[in-house]
């Protein structure tokens, strides 16, 4: 069985935290549609890479902009709702490999479809 190590836990808990902290207590509607993919705490816990997805990927610059701006608004909400000594500074980043697995799935499927057609 896998131990993990506690930047993983560290990381689990900032993302249900700010998938709550999103969903309940951010106002900006540009941030609404937001979902949390995953979070990478660095081994001394003082940075978090924050991967997110959107349903409109052409949102993706002005959303990360805004998540970054709003980054110390939710590092500080963060701390008041979690049992660390530091919370680590985060940094939001768009996560492009749902939509490269979309593509490549299309791919896929298109290459199927020719070899069906081509199987006469």
């Amino acid at each position: 069985m896998q131990e993990f190590g506690r930047e993983e836990r560290v990381g689990s808990e900032i993302h249900r935290e700010l998938a709550l902290l999103l969903r309940d207590e951010v106002r900006d509607p540009r941030l609404s549609r937001v979902t949390i993919q995953e979070v990478r705490v660095a081994r001394d816990l003082s940075h978090g890479k924050v991967f997110f997805t959107l349903m409109d990927a052409a949102q993706a610059k002005q959303t990360e902009a805004a998540l970054n701006k709003a980054a110390s608004f939710l590092r500080r909400r963060l701390a008041e709702t979690m049992n660390l000594r530091t919370v680590p500074r985060l940094a939001f980043v768009y996560d492009k490999s749902v939509e490269a697995g979309m593509r490549l799935s299309s791919l896929i499927d298109r290459a199927v479809a020719e070899d069906e057609g081509h199987g006469d």
